[in-house]
């Protein structure tokens, strides 16, 4: 019989120790070579010639490369991004290395091994949404949209009497919506603000209802702190914050004050970057920084790259493509990619003809790390979620048949 030859991939150690007892390897043996069969790189930004150059010198000791910019070797150039390329196990050796060094590198190095931590993928853990738990990581989550604004662009009006938006609610609970985000305020290109006392208005009414009527945690969609603060009073669970804490300064100590679970998702004004997901990650640091000096819990914290937020359609579909890159953040994420305008541009068609462009970017987002997605067709997306979970998560009856 003629030996086979084929390529396989690897996407972290627990797939390589999977990978290696297939092949018959001892336990010892695993433990030892996993380490080696994981590639990872690191970007670093920001550093001075002098370090990129004993940074340069360890991980070439070691077996892996850095690249650096031509003139850090004759320190012609004040700063240097330095991209790390390596095993897990060179980089193991490496940082052990790098700890003993000077001018900051000690703690460089902590921080590296938190971002090839966090990239290994976060373990299944339970969220406490104020007495409801939802459960992170294990199956991909979807979030339902509950519009009750008269000027959404996708469900503009059909929501906005109470009974019709409970009703609502109800239905996509009993398609399997894992959350309800309810929103009082539309954000879609060229809408106008609402003021504190209107959004209000909209949003708490219905929401009291929810919070007696549906048993899954209800979220609420505000930048403002005066209505996340009566929406927690009302009962709400989560506050989803599109400008990620830095539209009102009241909203940082407001999260902490109630223990909430709070989305940040990024935002800008222009779609200018200078690498997308370095400038995400540096955005998400800055929010994140923020709550956790109010004293929010890091542990509360999941992050939305803002599909169609401040970029445009070819940035907002490389944020797909990069989306796993985020989980050197070390927090979860989401996705809100239903029926947006980017669907609408690629495939020339209007936001109520946009079902199957959001099942694929659903699908692509759940290949690419999402652990939750924000969907207007709750019942479709979820039967694209648990069809990509079978693939991805290895979750279902098939999965491993």
């Amino acid at each position: 019989m003629a030996i086979r030859v084929y390529g396989i991939e690897v996407d972290n150690k627990e797939q390589a120790l999977r990978m290696l007892a297939s092949v018959g390897a001892d336990q010892a043996g695993r433990g030892w070579m996993a380490p080696k069969m994981v590639h990872r790189l690191v970007m670093l930004e920001g550093v001075r010639p002098k370090q990129a150059n004993i940074i340069k010198q360890e991980m070439l000791g070691k077996g892996g490369e850095a690249a650096v910019a031509r003139g850090v070797i004759d320190c012609s150039v004040s700063e240097t991004r330095v991209l790390l390329m390596g095993t897990l196990k060179q980089y193991e050796a490496f940082l052990a290395k790098l700890r003993l060094q000077p001018f900051g590198l000690a703690d460089l190095a902590g921080r590296i091994r938190d971002v090839l931590a966090a990239r290994e993928g976060l373990p299944p853990n339970d969220l406490d949404c104020r007495g409801k738990t939802i459960r992170i990581g294990e199956r991909t989550l979807v979030m339902g949209i509950l519009n009750v604004t008269p000027d959404s662009f996708s469900d503009g009006g059909r929501f906005t009497e109470c009974g019709m938006a409970v009703e609502r609610a109800k239905q996509m609970v009993a398609e399997g919506a894992d959350i309800i985000d309810l929103g009082g305020e539309s954000t879609r290109p060229g809408y106008t603000p609402v003021g504190e006392e209107e959004e209000i208005a909209r949003v708490i009414p219905v929401l009291e209802e929810l919070v007696k009527e549906i048993p899954v945690p209800i979220s609420v969609d505000t930048t403002k702190a005066l209505v996340a603060r009566y929406a927690l009073e009302a009962g709400a669970h989560i506050i989803n914050d599109q400008w990620a804490l830095r539209a009102d300064p009241a909203m940082p100590g407001l999260i902490a004050e109630y223990g909430v679970p709070l989305v940040l998702m990024h935002n800008q004004k222009g779609t200018e970057y200078n690498d997308l997901t370095g400038d995400l990650i540096a955005y998400f640091q800055e929010s994140v920084n923020i709550a956790l000096a109010a004293g929010v819990s890091r542990e509360k914290i999941i992050i939305d790259p803002g599909i169609g937020f401040g970029k445009t359609v070819s940035r907002n579909l490389e944020a797909l493509r990069r989306l796993r890159e985020l989980r050197c953040l070390g927090l979860p994420v989401m996705i809100g990619t239903s029926r947006k305008s980017t669907i609408g541009k690629v495939l020339d068609l209007p936001a109520d003809q946009r079902v199957e462009g959001t099942a694929a970017t659903v699908a692509v987002g759940i290949a690419n790390g999402a652990d939750i997605v924000r969907v207007h067709d709750v019942k479709e997306m979820v039967r694209v979620a648990r069809m990509a979970d079978a693939i991805v998560r290895g979750q279902g009856a098939y999965a491993s048949g």
